[in-house]
């Protein structure tokens, strides 16, 4: 019987244990593979030249018999992800391609299947699995990680796919703390639950803490006039009616949902720990962006969801200083989602505005901007309604000092 424990363990063997892996820089496949790398090495260059059509049109289709391993599974999904999006998407959004060709998306579709992942660009992608250190004996931290594979937006890019591997980092020691804590519940352990709940509160503000450093990364013009296009997926995206063809997989175009930090499965691991309950088209949406994480990440939410209630413990077992602790997570959770939609107006709901009163002259980049997404996420989410629903789904799971909300 696996434990959340164990759970939480798998977790970290499947992505932040590449550390190990990348900072050998051997952020590389078996040269069999060398067709696919020199192509994601070179994205960046190749759709601005409109190049990367015609490149990957002439590519051999390979099998996936040589790869070897989870980790070199995960990098040859991050590469034929990204070479996905950028031939999509090269052209820009009116000039989009309804068809993927069958050697590009044959092994795609078969490495996705492996690993229980969607064959499209997702958040365990371009944030859990791309970045490598660059001087190996030097500490993981943001001047000493670099992508491994760039799409156009230069350095805007990267610093938004850093960042937020950093707010993905300053969650692991929240995430130890809830399989800390539900096994607690089982032993009646309140001065571990309390200290866990502590953790979880102290892990979500450094997250808040961290997210603040996008404005010093990103350009909200770039990202919302180029980053956000080659994000974007084929499902709710009007762009994409029917979806993509994945030729020689299946007889239909199939919708994927791009990616967005929807996918991230910390937030939703303290929201089921927390016991936050969204409302149905919320709710929905969240459980569908499931099946686009690892699937020990969602087995981990999973087994945090059926298992015991840290909040029902405390409405059943009142204490008040479990139940400050708690609210102190409630907090901290409202104040990361608060600043969550700060955000997201500074950079879509500003822009978009901007980009649609034509105010842009000022930004060549915001003329750019695709119009097909304005009021959504790329994950295909009308994204300031979700954003405020879930901040208002979390005020309300404050317990007041009758154990009422």
């Amino acid at each position: 019987m696996c434990t959340i424990s164990s759970l939480q363990r798998k977790w970290a063997s499947d992505d932040f244990s590449q550390a190990k892996y990348f900072s050998n820089n051997r952020s590389d496949l078996p040269k069999f593979y060398q067709p696919w790398m020199d192509i994601a090495n070179n994205l960046t260059h190749l759709i601005e030249h409109h190049q990367l059509r015609p490149e990957v049109n002439k590519m051999q289709l390979l099998g996936t018999h040589m790869l070897s391993g989870h980790k070199q599974l995960r990098l040859a999904h991050l590469a034929l992800s990204s070479i996905t999006m950028g031939y999509v998407w090269q052209e820009g959004e009116h000039n989009n391609t309804k068809v993927l060709p069958r050697n590009l998306a044959v092994p795609y579709c078969k490495i996705s299947e492996i690993l229980g992942l969607p064959p499209i660009l997702v958040h365990a992608d371009c944030v859990l699995a791309n970045w490598k250190r660059k001087d190996p004996k030097r500490p993981m931290e943001t001047r000493n990680l670099d992508t491994i594979f760039a799409l156009p937006g230069g350095n805007n890019l990267k610093g938004f796919f850093l960042v937020t591997l950093e707010v993905e980092l300053a969650a692991v020691q929240g995430i130890k703390a809830i399989a800390t804590a539900t096994e607690a519940i089982w032993k009646h352990d309140t001065v571990s639950i309390n200290a866990a709940l502590r953790g979880v509160a102290g892990s979500i503000r450094k997250m808040n803490q961290t997210l603040r450093k996008m404005d010093e990364r990103v350009d909200p013009a770039v990202f919302y006039g180029v980053i956000r296009l080659f994000l974007s997926g084929w499902k709710d995206n009007p762009a994409f009616p029917d979806g993509l063809l994945y030729e020689g997989v299946w007889e239909q175009p199939r919708q994927f949902s791009g990616g967005s930090a929807a996918q991230s499965s910390t937030l939703q691991s303290f929201d089921e720990f927390l016991g936050i309950r969204h409302n149905a088209e919320s709710a929905e949406f969240l459980h569908r962006m499931r099946d686009y994480m690892p699937p020990s990440h969602k087995a981990f939410i999973q087994a945090v969801a059926s298992g015991p209630s840290v909040r029902e413990y405390i409405l059943f077992h009142p204490s008040p200083v479990l139940r400050e602790a708690y609210n102190d997570c409630i907090e901290a959770l409202i104040g990361l989602r608060n600043y969550h939609i700060a955000m997201v107006t500074r950079y879509i709901t500003i822009s978009a505005a901007r980009a649609k009163a034509k105010l842009a002259s000022s930004s060549q980049v915001l003329q750019k901007a695709p119009q097909s997404l304005v009021e959504r996420g790329t994950g295909g989410s009308t994204i300031m309604s979700l954003l405020k629903s879930a901040r208002d789904a979390t005020k309300e799971m404050t317990i007041g000092e009758k154990g009422q909300q």
